[in-house]
């Protein structure tokens, strides 16, 4: 495992401290604290290699206080590779134990060594949950007041818990499907959370390549990717799993390996870096990085075809996911993608690149700061009077969902932008 004092000295030095990442830090613009902006996390870090500073607990809680947005990488005039910094920071503080409890090495473990290594007892698990929303066990317990009995983070996320799908991915999706005259062949992933939650979306990117001349291949049990375990300082873990892909995958055999997960993606990205020091593993790895695409980034590549119907004519506004737009730098296209479809009016919305506060499990770590900034988030989209808001990562999508639900906007759908372009095309061979 890499620590602060092993990383390379360039990276810690390239912070200028000119400032212009702290009006995009959402912490920072909470707090106005320079401890709790990029500039401030870099110097604390950049004293650590020093050895000027020790790994302590007021150090660790600084870190997991950051989102991980990367809204400071956009800003930032001299490339400073936040990324790498704030997974090697927390990396660092897993190491030194400065954060650890019985029951948060417990949650942990339970979580990111075991549930999300582990692709079928996850689906299990995702069943079980199934069962007991179907059932109407939940909804029992909310009405007698039990979950009243939860813990006060877990009962104030409880009912942002994702309702799970009938059917996963590999039951919707064959391992390998064809169009009739196959001109690219991609591999589509799946995720953990899409896959169980948002398995129709999966099933739409997969529709949506069929539609543009793709053969395409999804392994019907897929690791998860290790963005996980990577931003919650795991590195091994995370190492692991994309050891798990590579062998699971050669990238050699496709044009390209389709994401559509905002947050999976960045991750997905980085397995050249992750793994360039595995001799095993680092030629393979590089490959993957650079056939890596998200599924709007490939469709405006490839030239998408632009859909000649739509399923209804509807406003839409776009929420940026934080790692899409910050860590993989794909903002243009999703909203060319919306653009395309006919009868459709998309409204910008104020500060769409801003976090909603969902940032993996962030809004259950940190959730006076989550809610502060879901508020602040579903007020500006609101303001725009859009029937539907679309994002392309499973956090936002419940984050925003939620929000919504509880400021009165109910009925205000939140959807992937591969979900509406399936629906245009579906809606081209409906008789009208």
């Amino acid at each position: 495992m890499k620590t602060l004092r092993d990383l390379d000295y360039s990276v810690l030095q390239q912070c200028i401290h000119c400032g212009l990442c702290l009006p995009t830090c959402p912490t920072y613009v909470e707090t106005k604290e320079e401890r709790n902006s990029p500039r401030g996390r870099i110097a604390l870090m950049r004293a650590i290699a020093d050895a000027e500073l020790e790994v302590t607990k007021a150090f660790g809680e600084e870190m997991y206080y950051c989102l991980g947005c990367l809204a400071c990488t956009t800003a930032c005039p001299a490339g400073v590779n936040y990324a790498e910094l704030f997974e090697t920071a927390r990396a660092d503080v897993e190491k030194a134990g400065v954060l650890a409890s019985p029951k948060r090495d417990f949650v942990r473990w339970a979580a990111l060594r075991v549930l999300f290594t582990r692709p079928r007892l996850l689906r299990f698990v995702g069943r079980a949950l199934r069962l007991w929303q179907s059932s109407g066990l939940q909804t029992l317990a909310r009405e007698a007041g039990l979950i009243n009995l939860l813990p006060d983070n877990l009962r104030r996320l409880e009912p942002q818990t994702p309702a799970i799908r009938a059917r996963f991915s590999h039951q919707l999706i064959r391992p390998v499907e064809k169009p009739a005259a196959p001109r690219h062949r991609v591999l589509v992933l799946t995720g953990c959370v899409q896959d169980l939650a948002f398995s129709d979306v999966n099933r739409a990117t997969v529709d949506v390549l069929l539609a543009n001349g793709c053969e395409v291949h999804t392994p019907p049990v897929q690791p998860c990717c290790g963005s996980l375990h990577a931003h919650n300082g795991d590195t091994d873990t995370a190492r692991l799993l994309a050891r798990r892909q590579l062998d699971l995958v050669n990238p050699a055999d496709f044009d390209a390996i389709i994401s559509n997960a905002g947050g999976c993606g960045s991750h997905l990205r980085a397995y050249g870096h992750l793994l360039h020091d595995d001799p095993a593993y680092a030629a393979r790895a590089a490959e993957w990085s650079k056939k890596l695409r998200d599924i709007h980034e490939y469709l405006v590549e490839i030239g998408f075809r632009k859909p000649a119907s739509t399923a209804a004519a509807s406003t839409v506004t776009y929420h940026e996911s934080c790692h899409l737009c910050h860590g993989q730098k794909v903002s243009a296209q999703p909203r060319e993608i919306l653009r395309s479809l006919p009868g459709v009016e998309l409204r910008e919305c104020a500060e769409a690149q801003w976090c909603c506060g969902s940032a993996g499990i962030y809004n259950f770590t940190q959730p006076d700061t989550s809610a502060w900034l879901q508020h602040r988030k579903i007020g500006h989209l609101a303001a725009t009077g859009a029937q539907v808001v679309a994002t392309a990562n499973p956090g936002c999508h419940l984050q925003i969902q939620g929000g919504l639900a509880n400021s009165g906007h109910a009925s205000t759908e939140v959807v992937h932008p591969i979900v509406l372009l399936a629906r245009a095309y579906a809606a081209e061979k409906t008789p009208a």
